[in-house]
């Protein structure tokens, strides 16, 4: 038998996602890690009674608001540290001490989705941050703008590199939280009626699950929370259905279930996303949430044809990402002004 004949045998699927994006499933040649973290999947079904769940009948938001971030280092640089930091065993002939940092840029976003606008920015707002564990760090001007120093406490069990991205993935989080704290404020004047708006986050929910009526939108997987025989469920999930509420327990708790998007069908995984609310409201409001997901979220999934991150990457988040981007600014022209501000 030949390699075409053999081929024309096997039935295959081809992840949509771009691979520069790595894969909707994380870990996909080994299946996604198990998890130890603490899971109550009864809070709406019984595990005995679990059962993909359809679209129910549930009235729209007054506005959906879709919040998203961005970040992009502009430059590593050193910074020296003074003749009292150096060890004391260092020669005097070698150079000076230095520290490693990251310079950079980050913006958040709202794009407001209401029916007097359609859908529309509504809040942005951007930084520029120096980002060290030298403790001799100051503020870095530019012509570009000003890079504001963030000293994060070394820590010397766990890898710089990371360290600092860390830290300014927090600086990143706080500006998201700024920004739709500032979006429900600017939605006066939309005549979308007080408290019926809702709020989602384009990533976990961690740091905002104080924020009312708020979701978070994670679209790819690395983790199977679920014990085995509910985990194996998702994969039979059809478009626009999703698994009942669970809560889930890990660092920090919340409420959280899976759903499929409208997609091609193909992988097992598919167009599958996992969302997230608050763990300390009630099941039934948890649950009236999971059912808003499932009618508001299907109309914003992308297309394959025009988005390689099809369906997760909603339409709002993409166009509010390529916004933010623009706005931080020409990437070489900041990375000129770095060096600029450093020759002088």
């Amino acid at each position: 038998m030949t390699s075409a004949a053999q081929a024309s045998r096997i039935r295959f699927h081809v992840d949509g996602w771009d691979p520069t994006y790595g894969s909707s499933v994380e870990n996909a040649e080994n299946g996604i890690d198990d998890s130890t973290a603490k899971v109550t999947p009864h809070i709406e079904l019984a595990p005995a009674d679990w059962k993909p769940i359809s679209p129910s009948q549930v009235s729209a938001p007054g506005a959906v608001l879709f919040v998203d971030g961005v970040r992009r280092v502009e430059a590593r640089i050193w910074i020296e540290q003074p003749p009292s930091a150096e060890p004391a065993t260092r020669p005097s002939n070698e150079a000076r001490h230095a520290l490693m940092a990251l310079c950079a840029s980050y913006a958040a976003g709202t794009v407001c989705c209401c029916p007097d606008r359609g859908a529309h920015l509504l809040t942005t707002d951007y930084r520029r941050g120096l980002f060290t564990t030298a403790t001799n760090a100051v503020d870095v001007p530019t012509t570009a703008g000003t890079y504001k120093a963030h000293i994060t406490p070394d820590d010397q069990d766990q890898n710089l590199a990371v360290l600092l991205s860390t830290a300014l993935q927090r600086q990143l989080t706080d500006l998201e939280v700024l920004v739709a704290t500032h979006a429900r404020t600017a939605l006066t004047g939309h005549g979308v009626p007080e408290d019926s708006d809702l709020l989602v986050v384009d990533g976990p929910l961690r740091g905002r699950t104080h924020l009312p009526r708020a979701l978070g939108f994670i679209k790819s997987h690395r983790t199977a929370y679920l014990p085995p025989d509910l985990h194996a469920m998702i994969a039979t999930l059809a478009s626009s259905e999703r698994t009942p509420v669970f809560l889930m327990g890990t660092s920090w708790d919340r409420h959280a279930w899976y759903m499929r998007l409208p997609c091609t069908p193909g992988a097992p995984w598919a167009g599958v996303v996992r969302l997230e609310c608050a763990a300390d409201i009630s099941a039934s409001e948890a649950i009236e949430l999971a059912n808003l997901s499932q009618v508001v979220l299907p109309r914003y999934a992308s297309i394959e044809y025009k988005d390689t991150r099809a369906p997760q990457n909603l339409v709002p988040v993409a166009g509010l990402e390529r916004e933010l981007r623009r706005r931080m600014g020409n990437p070489v022209l900041l990375s000129r002004a770095l060096r600029v501000a450093a020759a002088g």
